[in-house]
């Protein structure tokens, strides 16, 4: 009897090694624990958990969730615990699976940036960081930092310098080219790239003649982003030599198999 062929589905992101490229998208799988109940942790490459910063945040005013066809707008504005909360009151659970702990992390400023990347460094437990520079959500003048290709270049140099840890940039799809921005980022010491975030979107109550989110814009998910999201991961496979974590509208396997 011939023996069965065993697939090595083994990947590496810099110097983080994972058992298999599925992976959680940080946002949608909280910190982990939440969805503990409904599959083992141990069977996922890694756990990306919901973005943090420094200090807790309240994120924005209600209504933040909407559904659309095909997807939905969510303008949360990156809700968090902060990071101290999150390292006493969450990390302690996710030490004892076989999984890799990815950390998204935020700042308001690029030496919110650097000084969020040297606290998580200095933690066990914590085996690589996601920077969000590509939130859709936040205040006017936050976006600079994922479609400005200088200050994109600054923030990730400076998070470089910060940390030893896997560095990966979350790309923003609301930019005119965004394999420059990918370039931008891998020439600036990103270990990896991860993409899409949401596309910026709108929607109105037809009755109110106003929009159906308090923040008035919000970030599009779901099915309805998948087909731009692989042709992005597309066009960035074509401008950098680092990994790309492709995400966006994936609700099957056969939909990851798309990237």
């Amino acid at each position: 009897m011939a023996k069965k062929k065993t697939l090595n589905t083994k990947v590496s992101i810099g110097r983080l090694k994972l058992k298999n490229p599925v992976m959680t998208a940080a946002g949608t799988f909280g910190y982990g624990e939440e969805y503990s109940k409904f599959l083992n942790l141990n069977n996922l490459g890694a756990i990306v958990v919901k973005g943090l910063s420094l200090l807790p945040k309240q994120g924005n005013p209600p209504t933040r969730i909407v559904e659309t066809p095909a997807g939905m707008l969510n303008a949360i504005g990156l809700q968090n615990i902060g990071i101290e909360n999150f390292i006493k009151e969450k990390l302690p659970f996710l030490r004892q699976f076989n999984t890799p702990v990815i950390v998204n992390f935020f700042g308001d400023s690029i030496k919110e940036y650097a000084k969020a990347a040297e606290r998580l460094s200095r933690v066990s437990g914590i085996q690589a960081l996601e920077m969000n520079i590509s939130c859709p959500n936040r205040q006017a003048g936050w976006s600079i930092f994922g479609t400005d290709p200088k200050v994109t270049s600054k923030v990730v140099k400076t998070v470089r310098n910060a940390t030893d840890r896997t560095l990966i940039v979350k790309l923003s799809p609301n930019v005119t080219d965004i394999s420059l921005m990918a370039r931008v980022a891998e020439d600036a010491g990103a270990d990896a790239v991860s993409l899409i975030n949401t596309i910026t979107g709108m929607a109105i109550d037809i009755r109110t003649r106003k929009p159906k989110l308090a923040n008035i814009t919000g970030g599009l998910s779901g099915p309805a982003v998948r087909p731009v999201a692989v042709r992005m991961v597309w066009e960035c496979s074509k401008a950098v030599n680092i990994p790309i974590i492709g995400m966006g509208g994936i609700i099957s396997a056969e939909d990851a198999l798309e990237f």
